[in-house]
């Protein structure tokens, strides 16, 4: 009987069980969980974002896996979950970054453009016949000429951080920040600590068409995404590489 019960709150995307729980909105983390790790780091120079996007196949192109994504000159994004929804939501903030520079002729804030997004994906927490976004996205940019770094959840809140991890294996990235974060760290050695991070929970080591990486510089305020090159360089220099590590 206690079964059917749950099965009952469990069809329901916008009903509470007795004990206040979504149900729809726990499967949503689950599906985000399953999804490659995405990093980013906050540094007083800038904020780094870096992407997992090892292929399963030889056979796949990589340039092909989408999980950082620009949504304005000064706003970078990444994603862990599924990438479908991420690309909606990616699409969703570039639209509203847009129309904030045509409205008002400036740029919008990270903050604000962050909630506009929480905000949208809160909607689909409370309109029946609509399941919500099973995807989590790492938002970093700058706001008048400081670096911020959030985390939007399937619920729809947002979560300011000056380093995390979404996806999968998590908590043991979160720990490795949370050994290894300095507040004042060089935006190189930001991207260093992202890498780092990253590899200690990568049993084959790091390789460059596996990884996405990008940085939005605190002084230029611009998004610059890293070439296969330049990724290549950027490992090497760290020791990183997997030939490397064998």
């Amino acid at each position: 009987m206690q079964g059917q019960q749950q099965q009952a709150y469990d069809r329901g995307t916008t009903i509470f069980s007795p004990d206040g729980r979504l149900y729809q909105v726990e499967y949503a983390r689950e599906a985000v969980k399953r999804g490659s790790a995405s990093i980013g780091v906050r540094t007083p120079e800038g904020v780094v974002l870096l992407a997992d996007k090892q292929s399963h196949s030889p056979l796949l192109e990589p340039s092909s896996v989408e999980k950082l994504h620009k949504a304005d000159d000064h706003v970078g994004m990444a994603s862990a979950g599924h990438v479908a929804d991420a690309r909606q939501l990616i699409d969703f903030a570039r639209r509203q970054a847009q129309v904030n520079r045509l409205r008002f002729g400036e740029v919008m804030g990270v903050e604000t453009l962050t909630k506009t997004v929480t905000d949208y994906i809160q909607r689909y927490t409370q309109v029946g016949g609509a399941r919500p976004f099973g995807v989590a996205l790492v938002v970093g940019g700058i706001e008048n000429g400081e670096p911020r770094l959030f985390e939007t959840d399937p619920s729809g809140t947002p979560y300011e951080w000056e380093a995390l991890a979404i996806g999968e294996s998590r908590d043991d990235i979160q720990d490795y920040f949370e050994e290894h974060y300095e507040p004042d760290l060089s935006l190189d050695e930001g991207i260093e600590l992202a890498l780092r991070a990253l590899a200690s929970v990568t049993e084959d080591g790091l390789e460059a068409a596996g990884l996405g990486l990008a940085t939005i510089d605190a002084d230029t305020e611009q998004y610059h995404q890293y070439s296969l090159d330049e990724l290549d360089d950027v490992l090497a220099e760290h020791g990183l590489l997997a030939d490397d590590e064998e």
